[in-house]
């Protein structure tokens, strides 16, 4: 199965550059792996909702219909590193060839979008950047591999 991280960005500093290349090597050990950009829409904040629904319609049009769709929300299920492990096995076990994990914009996503994710997870029970959610997700998508092949990287 590919995994893709599909994420909505304006613009990227070095050290989130350089963490997403080192987690997106780490998970290509495990499982085909890509990263994704879909560009913030320049519109003013007074704009917000029409931004929302340009981005997620773009993301949208990405998605193949087969895909497993997995969204990054502040209001998703909170998971602990082990119950995310187990979400991964899901995927893996699905039988379906593309997941795409997404990371919406700063005004977050439409409703449509939310309905077209299988799975909706919060990182946390506060809101994370966007360039540290990313760096975030990789890292326990990465951490779900080590904790599914045993490997000496989750200690708890």
């Amino acid at each position: 199965m590919k995994f893709i991280f599909l994420h909505v960005s304006s613009s990227k500093e070095k050290w989130c550059e350089e963490a997403t290349t080192l987690y997106s090597q780490k998970i290509k050990h495990f499982t085909p792996f890509e990263m994704t950009t879909i560009s913030s829409k320049k519109l003013a904040r007074a704009e917000a909702s029409a931004k929302l629904q340009l981005e997620s319609e773009e993301i949208l049009n990405f998605l193949e219909p087969d895909d497993f769709v997995i969204l990054f929300d502040e209001k998703g299920k909170a998971a602990s590193s082990e119950q995310f492990a187990e979400v991964v096995q899901k995927i893996l076990m699905s039988g379906k060839k593309r997941c795409v994990w997404i990371i919406g914009g700063a005004f977050g996503v439409s409703e449509e979008l939310k309905k077209r994710a299988q799975v909706k997870l919060s990182l946390a029970p506060f809101v994370l950047n966007h360039q540290v959610a990313q760096v975030v997700a990789l890292e326990q998508i990465y951490r779900a591999f080590t904790l599914l092949k045993g490997l000496p990287y989750h200690n708890a």
